[in-house]
């Protein structure tokens, strides 16, 4: 894996309009180590917070008020360059084979169905932000590339 002392230092977003849900991951992210982490509960505020946040990793509930987790998924891909890699997981309760292939035809890299393992919802975090330092670093490429 690359460097701990640089993947620890990654930033994270967390979007889930359940407490609960942000409580537990914040609390997995931080028994990994991790530091900087966001939460937020109000998914109208995300394109804000990405902005101002600028995470390398983004958790996102797909089934929430207002704006749901799919429309995130399209307004977080239209501000990614073509030439970066913003790794997006999904958490989701919905087990339909439709939400899956819609998340992932949308940019999600991975999805997670709740309730989740916490131990496999950590590993599969730090597959992520290896991806995304690997990438930063040069030694992976785009599909456009």
């Amino acid at each position: 894996m690359i460097a701990e002392q640089s993947a620890r230092d990654a930033r994270i977003l967390a979007i889930d309009d359940e407490p609960a849900n942000l409580a537990l991951v914040e609390a997995v992210l931080v028994r990994e180590g991790y530091c900087h982490i966001e939460t937020l509960a109000d998914p109208r505020q995300a394109v804000q917070r990405h902005l101002a946040f600028r995470p390398d990793l983004v958790l996102l509930d797909l089934m929430m008020p207002s704006i749901d987790g799919y429309a995130l998924l399209d307004s977080l891909g239209r501000l990614t360059r073509a030439d970066d890699l913003l790794p997006i997981m999904v958490l989701t309760a919905d087990t339909s084979i439709d939400a899956k292939r819609r998340a992932l035809a949308l940019g999600a890299r991975d999805i997670v169905t709740k309730p989740f393992d916490v131990f496999e919802f950590g590993l599969r975090v730090a597959n992520l932000i290896e991806l995304r330092l690997l990438f930063q670093t040069g030694r992976v490429k785009s599909r456009s590339d």
